[in-house]
């Protein structure tokens, strides 16, 4: 019984001693941030649902109550076909994504120059599981999606000062 207790204390003692720790929230220099992103913009609503988690900071609605503004540039996705089969089937996509954004104080100021984020992966085609491979498209934009949010916002955690 002993020994069990000592087995089960192990684990997080030795992940503890390690710096090990969990994912947290970032913690950002900002409270307040005006996102300029179309509404029907599906990286602009995970961005805003990532930023809105966190609990820290406010998204307004206008530049002019902001501490920082986040102007998109650019948002795109694209198909490009990299693969083809014997008679000129395609076989293979490469789905891109790629977002382009500054992130600005209210004076002005540049905080992150235009930057760009570019995310890509291959998938397969078939035209007899075309229905399935339109939905794993899906799958696979929002994953990308999902990085690309990731990353700005550990872009938007450096900002050390506004």
């Amino acid at each position: 019984m002993r020994r069990r207790a000592l087995l089960a204390f192990a684990a997080p003692a030795l992940l503890a001693g390690c710096g090990f720790q969990l994912r947290q929230a970032p913690d950002f220099a900002f409270r307040s941030i005006y996102i300029g992103v179309a509404a029907t913009s599906p990286i602009g609503r995970e961005l805003k649902r990532a930023i809105a988690s966190g609990g820290k900071v406010v998204i307004v609605e206008s530049p002019a109550e902001a501490e920082v503004v986040m102007d998109v540039l650019n948002e795109q996705r694209q198909k490009v076909v990299v693969g083809l089969g014997a008679v000129g089937q395609v076989r293979e996509f490469e789905l891109r994504m790629r977002l382009r954004f500054r992130l600005r104080s209210r004076d002005g100021r540049e905080l992150i120059p235009d930057a760009e984020i570019v995310r890509q992966q291959d998938i397969s085609y078939s035209e007899t599981v075309a229905l399935a491979k339109e939905d794993e498209e899906q799958l696979v934009y929002r994953s990308l999606q999902a990085d690309i949010v990731r990353q700005v916002m550990r872009r938007l955690s450096s900002v050390k000062a506004v």
